[in-house]
């Protein structure tokens, strides 16, 4: 497995793939009991994996109790993200939710007890409330790296403009900066090509991409009818063949899989791999597998490069319209140009 330095914000070292815990433990009534989750801890660090991303709220807690024990021999080596602001459990609270500072130094207490370690290398916050100033959250993270309880401070689920924001006033304020972003991002769902991927790449940040997999709509296994899935079990956060667009993306994935002689996830994962490598800030994919077997198929995909011509068959068939203002901008470039050719930051001459 090859490693990235993560973003321009930061000199931290990770691995190309993370490994999500989410499926850690079985609060959620779907995920992987304690033996099977240790067997998958263990297959992503023998492929050379070192990030491991999880949440106070995954599996009730049960992610972050299973692994204090699974990285206790490796935790030097180790880079721990966990998240706070939806709470551990629905019934929680309201005080234990938010993105707020009182919620926000509780958690990070909480994940420290349940991880047995003294330090989080990076702290989401899990998603925007809408309610709690960025400027509070800011000077939490700025506070909690000052003490060394956390590395870096990062936003997931957070709109374009509110991370924006948040890089700006952690710079003129002399905060700790915003480290990374986290977003879903797969060929099933490419939204964040509008705003927060091009953000991210303007400004340094990072990008962890959650559920690379379309929620397991890139296998291929729902047109197989498969039952014991988390579209069947949990039924959220799941893509599904419910359009033609949808029909179309999973017909071209199937076909570039076929030729290739591999699976489906395979190309699902090289195709993220190939937009990384073409990006100029570190782009992660988080895998979040729920068996061994599902991790050493995920896997397979470092050894797959795409051609050119494969990545064009599947941007084409998963591409999304751009929205406003991004169609109006890219249709006028030509008249602004007055038709010639225009290069970047070069203004035609009158």
């Amino acid at each position: 497995m090859h490693y990235r330095v993560f973003g321009r914000k930061t000199g931290l070292k990770v691995s190309e793939l993370a490994l999500g815990a989410g499926n850690f433990g079985t609060g959620w009534g779907h995920g992987a009991e304690r033996d099977e989750a240790k067997r998958i801890f263990d297959g992503y660090l023998e492929a050379g994996g070192n990030f491991i991303d999880t949440a106070n709220g995954y599996q009730g807690g049960q992610s972050e109790g299973m692994l204090s024990e699974f990285i206790q021999a490796e935790r030097d080596n180790l880079v721990i993200a966990t998240k706070y602001s939806l709470g551990t459990t629905p019934a929680a609270g309201i005080s234990h939710t938010g993105n707020n500072r009182k919620n926000m130094v509780r958690a990070v207490e909480e994940s420290l007890k349940r991880l047995n370690t003294d330090h989080l290398d990076l702290f989401y916050a899990h998603m925007s409330d809408g309610v709690t100033p960025m400027e509070e959250i800011l000077r939490g993270f700025d506070d909690l790296v000052r003490a060394g309880k956390i590395h870096y401070g990062a936003l997931s689920n957070f709109p374009a403009w509110r991370i924006a924001r948040a890089d700006l006033l952690a710079e003129v304020r002399n905060f700790a900066p915003i480290a990374a972003i986290q977003i879903e991002y797969s060929l099933a769902e490419r939204t964040a090509e509008r705003e927060q991927l091009p953000m991210a790449e303007a400004l340094g940040l990072a990008a962890t991409l959650w559920s690379p997999l379309g929620g397991g709509f890139l296998t291929g296994k729902y047109r197989e009818g498969n039952t014991d899935s988390r579209a069947t079990k949990l039924g959220v956060l799941v893509h599904a063949e419910s359009n033609a667009r949808q029909t179309t993306l999973l017909d071209n994935l199937l076909a570039v899989a076929t030729e290739l002689g591999v699976s489906p996830t395979h190309v699902a994962i090289a195709w993220l791999r190939y937009k990384a490598r073409h990006s100029t800030t570190a782009l992660i994919p988080i895998l979040g597998s729920r068996t061994r077997e599902q991790l050493d198929a995920t896997l397979g995909a470092l050894t797959l490069n795409l051609s050119t011509d494969q990545v064009a068959r599947l941007d084409g068939a998963s591409e999304l319209e751009k929205g406003v203002p991004h169609g109006t901008i890219s249709g006028s470039a030509e008249r602004y140009s007055g038709g010639k050719p225009l290069e970047p930051n070069v203004i035609p001459a009158a």
